[in-house]
Formats: C-alpha cells, sequence, structure tokens
C-alpha cells in the first residue's frame, strides 16, 4: 500500500470479481478522500452496483484490497461487521425490518451492534428521522409507507450508526417517478454535511450537480474519473460521450424549450 493510499478514507486496488466465467469488475483502482460525494454512473450491467457491494463487503472480491483508513479490510466476519458500522448502506430495495416500527427499525442496530443506550438510540433515531422528514410516522410499521418515505428511513437508519462513509446503491431505482425528488434533496442536504458518500445512480443531473467526482464505468471498468463539470461536459473517452449523448441532448432540448417558453 502506498503512502498516498494510507491517508485515504477508502482505497481500492487492483479489484476484481467473477461470477463463475464470468467477470463483472476488472482491475478496479481508486481512492477517497474525506468529506468526497462520489458519483458512480454507467448503463445497467457495467459493474457499478458490484463494486459498491463489494466495498462494503457483501461480495467477497475475486483479486484485489480494499482499505479503510489504511487498514485493509479483513475477511474475518467480525472484523467486517466492525467495518460495516462505519461504512453504512442504502439499498435500492430499502430492506427494512418489516415486523418493526419506523422508531424501532433505527434504533435495533445503535443497540445491538454499537452497544449504545436505548435512550442514546431513541435520541439518534428521532435526530435523523427529523432530518429526513419522518418524524411523524416513528410509529408506523414499513407496509403502512410509500416507497419514498421508507427509502427516507433507510438513510435515517444508515445515519444513526454515525457512519464514516455511507454508500447509496441506486436508491431512487425503486421509486415512483414523483417520489424521487424527496429522497434526493434529502442526499443533497447530507452532501452538504461533509459526510463522506458514494453514489451508484442513474440520475445524471444529481450525479452532475452533487457530486465531487463522477466516476463512469463500463464492462467491470473505471472508464474516466474526473469531476463532475469536466466529465459531464468534456469526457475524454468516446465510450463516455456515447453514454452521456442523450442526456446532453435532453439538457440542450430543455433550455432551448424553457426559452421558447419565456419568449
Amino acid at each position: 500500500m502506498s503512502e498516498k493510499t494510507a491517508k485515504k478514507v477508502i482505497a481500492i486496488e487492483n479489484l476484481s470479481k467473477s461470477f463463475g466465467d464470468h467477470q463483472v469488475l476488472r482491475k478496479i483502482d481508486f481512492a477517497v478522500e474525506k468529506g468526497e460525494v462520489i458519483c458512480i454512473v454507467g448503463s445497467s450491467g457495467s459493474g457499478k452496483s458490484t463494486l459498491l457491494r463489494c466495498i462494503n463487503k457483501l461480495e467477497q472480491q475475486t483479486d484485489g484490497k480494499i482499505y479503510f483508513n489504511g487498514n485493509e479490510v479483513a475477511d474475518k466476519q467480525k472484523e467486517i461487521n466492525e467495518y460495516r458500522s462505519k461504512v453504512g448502506m442504502v439499498f435500492q430495495s430499502f430492506n427494512l425490518f418489516e415486523n418493526m416500527t419506523v422508531l424501532k427499525n433505527c434504533m435495533i442496530a445503535v443497540t445491538s451492534v454499537l452497544h449504545e443506550s436505548k435512550q442514546e438510540a431513541f435520541e439518534r433515531a428521532i435526530k435523523h428521522l427529523k432530518a429526513v422528514g419522518m418524524a411523524p410516522y416513528i410509529n408506523a410499521y414499513p407496509s403502512q409507507l410509500s416507497g419514498g418515505q421508507k427509502q427516507r428511513v433507510a438513510i435515517a437508519r444508515a445515519l444513526c450508526m454515525n457512519p464514516e462513509v455511507l454508500l447509496f446503491d441506486e436508491p431512487t431505482s425503486a421509486l415512483d417517478p414523483e417520489m424521487v425528488g424527496d429522497v434526493l434533496n434529502v442526499m443533497k442536504e447530507l452532501a452538504h454535511t461533509g459526510l463522506t458518500m458514494i453514489i451508484v445512480t442513474h440520475e445524471m443531473a444529481f450525479a452532475r450537480d452533487v457530486s465531487t467526482r463522477t466516476i463512469f464505468m463500463d464492462r467491470g471498468y473505471i472508464v474516466e474519473d474526473a469531476p463532475p463539470k469536466e466529465l459531464f461536459y468534456n469526457p475524454k473517452n468516446p465510450r463516455t460521450r456515447e453514454f452521456l449523448s442523450r442526456f446532453l441532448n435532453d439538457q440542450k432540448n430543455k433550455v432551448e424549450t424553457e426559452a421558447v417558453a419565456n419568449g
């Protein structure tokens, strides 16, 4: 591990992942500094979600290493559990406990994993549920909530662990279009708090406006890694340009339509 890597919150070195004969990730190298908001974009099947699952150790990489604050993340379950308590994850399918209220969903890991008191867990839960606009629903069960509300609870639950890094795996992809905005607004607010975030997303405008760095993946490779303005408006790689062309055309048409509407 290089001295430069040792100073990063998360560093990925030469990471590969195969499922049988199918190689999904190919020699991935990138590092994350404290406070960065990194959005990972790319076509479906490009390896984005698998990369995130490897970072969180939900998938075991075939090759390569993952470092957290300069220490390699080992494969022992005890160490993985400790690592996950500091590197949280928000899933596209919410993963809430259906038999627990919103409040209990947010408290359970704080008491059982971090071994904090019920009072401390309660205070954290209320604080973060207020922040995502879900405090009025503390006694509701997941089945009584909309998709957007469930995802906001899932974000609050992850925040209750006081993570150093929060991973988001396409957090809006399972939502109806009218619910997407509420969740993206919560994530925009989080980005301003200094929390380190790695976000796999199909929301191109969000990636452009919120990320400090945007990574474009294709066929298991990191093709381009650049500040969002550079990646979106001056991509170096032809494959990046091809992927972004539809988004940029849509943006251009939107601007032209608004210009006509405003006379």
